[in-house]
């Protein structure tokens, strides 16, 4: 890695960013137009009843979509830099030397 420190308190910084940008983009647009097929009108508010225990399962579902999308956006984040040679790929041998 040729970045140091200041290039992870960068990926930091623009990670959070990022973060917050798509938890808004779920709560702000995902949610409702997932909640317009649900019944009750609201994704947070989606849960079921077993016996006498209430699951709450709205939220779940809505973190779930969140950890997705941002894991999709890291995906492909490390696909342009390996394509650009920023990053080692450690899974593949490195070359052998010929003499």
């Amino acid at each position: 890695m040729i970045f140091g420190i200041i290039g992870l308190a960068i990926a930091f910084v623009i990670g959070q960013a990022a973060s917050k940008l798509v938890t808004a983009l779920v709560n702000d647009i995902v949610t409702p137009f997932i909640g317009l097929f649900l019944p009750a009108g609201d994704l947070n508010a989606a849960k079921f009843t077993v016996g006498h225990s209430t699951f709450m399962v709205g939220d779940l579902i809505g973190n779930i979509i969140n950890f997705v999308i941002i894991a999709f956006i890291v995906f492909l984040a490390y696909k342009q830099l390996s394509r650009f040679k920023l990053v080692e790929d450690k899974t593949k041998p490195a070359p052998a030397d010929k003499k």
